[in-house]
């Protein structure tokens, strides 16, 4: 099992940064996809940020060039930051581990604009 936590959200202006967290209750081994999901009111979750074993990464188009995923072995988290935030960015945010077979899902954190 896998406990995954995230944190970091709140409110933001147009255009403004954020960075939110997802730290796993373990070290995770072996072959792994880590990715950040969100979901706005209304609509169907998506994905919008993945990290490999090996460190390869993938965007969705919606946040390509805005939005970094990394992540700290050592600290067994994985970081989101997300720049030039847009309404469009008001959403549920959640961290998720596939560790074949399993799937791991955090309780999501909020992130709203502002204006």
């Amino acid at each position: 099992q896998v406990q995954l936590v995230e944190s970091g959200g709140g409110l933001v202006q147009p255009g403004g940064s954020l960075r939110l967290s997802c730290a796993a209750s373990r070290t995770v081994f072996g072959t792994y996809i880590m990715a950040w999901h969100r979901q706005a009111p209304g609509n169907e979750r998506e994905r919008i940020a993945t990290i490999v074993t090996r460190g390869a990464t993938t965007y969705a188009d919606s946040v390509n060039g805005r939005f970094t995923i990394s992540r700290d072995v050592a600290k067994k988290t994985i970081y989101l930051q997300m720049n030039a935030l847009r309404q469009d960015g008001t959403a549920v945010y959640y961290c998720n581990l596939i560790e074949d077979p399993e799937n791991y899902w955090g309780q999501g954190t909020q992130v709203t604009d502002s204006s």
